[in-house]
């Protein structure tokens, strides 16, 4: 049987399928804990012996640097799943923003998927904006973002972390991560404002009423009227936001092909 197989692609292989699961290890909607392990491994066994053909065969030696370009493709793998997950993340961030404003904030639920607690809007946000993702076939462009990875990031080549490009490109999509949340935010936080701004003037006005009685239960009707009257725009901000993601995610293998 060995006799059949080339032993000689399989460091080569190797390297492609470490890129591949450290890939969907930190992928939205890939990564949750609720898909089970052996069919991410799997899963990533089958995708990287497709792209195995597809990329440079070049011949790589088991040598004192091959362990160093192990660690490099599975380095290149997470950081190019983990900056999708940053920017999908502005969903969850935006939804914290309107839960502080609702009197939601120690309202917090665990998410199923990842372990953590997140905040009820952006949980339900994140819900509307997954299912979106799989509406539009996004989950083929996050693939397929992998594959055309090895265009920027050749399987021999290093990343060049001289320069500190790559770090100012991370803090640069961290600030526009929360840019993009507070603006799926305003129109919701700002509508909240006018609220308390509206019960501060009845409590001048009319001292009688209790407005920390009142306030909380009229917060949370404006919200969810407003949340339904803006959910059209969120879908457009969403949709910005997975190009925004393709976007990053391209610009970050070039950073690491050295472009």
């Amino acid at each position: 049987m060995f006799d059949l197989i080339d032993l000689t692609i399989v460091p080569t292989f190797l390297l492609v399928f470490a890129r591949m699961l450290a890939f969907l290890i930190t992928l939205p909607l890939f990564s949750y804990r609720t898909i089970p392990v052996p069919f991410k491994v799997g899963f990533s066994f089958f995708l990287a012996w497709v792209m195995f053909y597809t990329v440079d065969p070049a011949v790589i030696n088991v040598d004192e640097m091959y362990l160093f370009l192990l660690l490099k493709e599975a380095l290149v793998g997470l950081l190019i799943g983990l900056i999708a997950f940053i920017i999908l993340s502005a969903v969850q961030v935006a939804g914290g923003f309107i839960d502080f404003q609702m009197g939601f904030a120690i309202a917090n639920v665990v998410d199923p998927q990842t372990g953590a607690q997140s905040p009820l809007t952006g949980q339900y946000f994140y819900i509307f904006a997954l299912l979106f993702l799989l509406s539009v076939n996004g989950h083929h462009l996050l693939i397929d973002g992998i594959f055309n990875s090895y265009q920027f990031i050749p399987i021999d080549a290093f990343i060049p972390f001289h320069d500190g490009s790559i770090v100012d490109f991370v803090i640069e999509v961290f600030n526009y991560m929360f840019l993009i949340a507070f603006q799926m935010a305003i129109p919701i936080v700002g509508c909240l404002f006018l609220v308390d701004v509206a019960l501060g003037m009845i409590a001048r006005t009319v001292p009688q009423v209790n407005v920390f009685v009142v306030g909380l239960p009229l917060k949370i009707l404006v919200s969810f009227v407003v949340i339904l009257l803006f959910l059209s725009l969120y879908i457009v901000l969403v949709e910005g936001l997975f190009q925004t993601m393709f976007q990053t995610m391209r610009g970050l293998m070039q950073l690491f092909g050295g472009a």
